[in-house]
């Protein structure tokens, strides 16, 4: 039996992020349930975000990230092979977004999956995308983060509906002869499964206040496990990427990464505040903002983590493109 032979190592080559045009402030909400911008700014931190509109579907979203990350690197849809669509909002189980998506974009007879770890998703999706070209199974991967959720917030549940928002975010992952992605370190914990879901009419809940002392105690230890998997010490961390769910979460984290060495000038990811929550697209798409911005730059050193639904956990270190 012939095994295939891999990359030395993997890299994220390019990125990009699509979202819908349609801007929805606190105001706007205040007037369909009880909310004042005040408070959603308090509890969550979150100034605005976007709602696609009912002819933009999550695969409209994901084709038009995916097309510009394979700009970004400079790629065609011809070089890629391998396309991982990670989502939970999937208006139907099957067929499946990412062959749609594959298709679209022009890369032909690709393999294609949709991968649901909710929120961590990206960070799942990335490393097996980084395992699949180590390994020789892909050459180049086109990631993506892409979620609708409007499809799943009853419109005037004030726990939720100030929360998430739409979009998409995507990278392509392919060979590198320095480690340009870190080991994956990911996790569930089961026993908390009915913190985060669906109703009977398909609405997400979730326990705010169960699921935020959650994250705030779990995350920052599973982001300096990363650190530890990839070799490195917090104060080598130039930027923080956690799933953008709640800004005090995001504070937190930083916070106790600084605790543990991370410098002062690491630069954290607020993409919530303009974005909402917009589970396993969050972290690309944040992440190709800051670039879009100046706030990262090439070879910059990112620690990434997600967490949701599930409950599901993930994290690792990459090299910003």
């Amino acid at each position: 039996m012939r095994l295939a032979t891999g990359a030395k190592a993997s890299r994220i080559l390019g990125v990009g992020s699509f979202q819908p045009e349609r801007i929805v402030t606190n105001d706007e909400l205040s007037q369909k349930m009880d909310t004042t911008d005040e408070w959603i700014r308090e509890r969550v931190g979150i100034a605005e975000r976007r709602f696609a509109g009912p002819d933009e579907l999550l695969v409209d979203m994901a084709v038009m990230a995916g097309s510009k990350a394979l700009a970004n690197s400079g790629l065609s849809p011809s070089d890629v092979d391998t396309v991982i669509l990670a989502n939970c909002t999937m208006p139907t189980q099957i067929p499946n977004g990412a062959a749609q998506v594959a298709d679209r974009i022009g890369i032909k007879a690709a393999g294609a999956f949709d991968l649901n770890a909710a929120c961590a998703g990206f960070c799942y999706a990335l490393g097996t995308a980084s395992d699949l070209v180590r390994s020789g199974s892909a050459r180049r991967v086109l990631v993506i983060g892409a979620e609708k959720l409007t499809d799943w917030v009853n419109p005037v549940d004030r726990a939720n509906a100030i929360i998430f928002a739409d979009g998409a975010g995507a990278a392509v992952v392919g060979p590198s002869e320095e480690a340009g992605i870190g080991p994956v370190v990911w996790g569930s914990a089961g026993d908390m499964v009915d913190m985060i879901g669906m109703t009977e009419d398909r609405h997400i809940f979730q326990e705010g206040q169960s699921v935020f002392r959650w994250a705030t105690t779990r995350i920052a230890p599973i982001a300096l496990q990363a650190l530890e998997a990839a070799g490195l010490q917090p104060s080598d961390v130039d930027v923080l990427i956690p799933h953008q769910a709640n800004l005090r979460i995001v504070e937190s984290i930083a916070k106790k990464l600084r605790a543990k060495g991370a410098r002062e000038d690491m630069v954290v990811a607020d993409d919530i505040v303009k974005s909402g929550n917009t589970s396993s697209a969050s972290i690309p798409m944040a992440m190709d903002h800051m670039r879009e911005a100046g706030r990262i730059k090439p070879g910059d050193v990112a620690l990434l983590v997600g967490f949701g639904a599930g409950l599901s956990y993930a994290g690792q270190v990459v090299i910003c493109p």
